[in-house]
């Protein structure tokens, strides 16, 4: 199973970053694009801040969907509100954020082989880096509950050391955060070799971030 982050406000961007053009689709849908080619086709999609468009937007896919009340609260909070969500018999989770939306498949499927041989809490790593999406053996459910509200994920990797596995992956876009507006023009550039559309120059409402 897999949870998508998706509740933020995206303040720093000044446009809604789920929803803006990447590529022929948008941002979150190539998030669920590569999780889906990688095998994994139960998703619960956590939203907060315009979860009515977000839904919308994706109603065409079958997805669990989990709503965050408060989009401003620390990403600690939407994961509990995702892991709610899961069925019981789930043995693992990755946890992805929807603002890296160029993870390719690859770097998936390589974290669940891990978590097959060896390994409960796993982390991918390019060139001494590390970044996103991780997977959770969910018999850390319970922590994943009550994480540590300002360290998130790091509160749990930091209590059991033993567990973390880091995972070497060719992609440099576990670590690209997609926070500004440069971030995501230099993003879409360096996948797809031409710029985004302008935004500002659209008459898309849907796009901006209010």
């Amino acid at each position: 199973m897999a949870i998508l982050l998706a509740a933020g406000r995206s303040s720093r961007m000044g446009a809604f970053k789920p929803l803006l053009p990447f590529g022929d689709t948008t941002v979150i849908r190539s998030c669920l694009n590569h999780l889906r080619s990688a095998g994994l086709h139960e998703i619960v999609v956590v939203l907060g801040h315009r979860a009515t468009d977000v839904r919308e937007h994706l109603q065409d896919l079958d997805l669990t969907f989990a709503f965050n009340p408060d989009p401003a609260s620390e990403m600690s909070e939407s994961i509990a509100c995702g892991v709610r969500q899961l069925s019981l018999d789930a043995r693992a989770v990755v946890i992805g954020l929807a603002d890296h939306p160029a993870v390719p498949s690859e770097v998936i499927t390589t974290l669940i082989g891990q978590w097959r041989s060896e390994g409960k809490l796993i982390i991918p790593d390019f060139k001494g880096r590390g970044g996103h999406p991780v997977l959770i053996d969910l018999t850390f459910r319970d922590e994943l509950l009550h994480l540590d509200e300002k360290r998130g994920l790091k509160s749990l990797f930091e209590r059991h050391p033993a567990a973390v596995k880091r995972v070497s992956v060719e992609s440099n876009y576990i670590a690209r955060d997609m926070d500004t507006w440069d971030d995501y023009r230099v993003l879409h550039e360096n996948v797809f070799g031409v710029p985004p559309p302008d935004l500002f120059s659209r008459s898309d409402i849907s796009l901006k971030s209010n």
